[in-house]
């Protein structure tokens, strides 16, 4: 029964990315470096930049069917949409342990 209803879920949050699209808004908060977010790829890729100072260039490849674009309203804000829930958190939680 457990199972059924897991399965169930899934294809109810399927159906909902459909219509509706996921998206996932995350914001750059810096105190003193300011970090620079560049999308690349169309949307497929973002790359951050001075994080904390540093010199690497953290580049984050979106998952399949995930696009990432900067807040038009919002300073500093990545927003990440996607049809599938899973792939779309997944992609925010690569972004996010990107900068650990």
């Amino acid at each position: 029964p457990s199972m059924l209803r897991s399965v169930f879920s899934h294809i109810n949050n399927l159906f909902d990315g459909v219509q509706k699209k996921y998206e996932y808004k995350m914001r750059l908060v810096y105190a003193h470096f300011p970090i620079n977010a560049t999308i690349t790829n169309g949307g497929g890729t973002v790359e951050l930049r001075n994080f904390l100072g540093e010199k690497r260039v953290r580049i984050v490849n979106m998952l399949p069917g995930v696009k990432v674009e900067k807040s038009a309203g919002t300073k500093d804000e990545l927003t990440i949409t996607g049809a599938d829930i899973d792939l779309t958190s997944r992609s925010a939680a690569l972004v996010r342990q990107s900068c650990l």
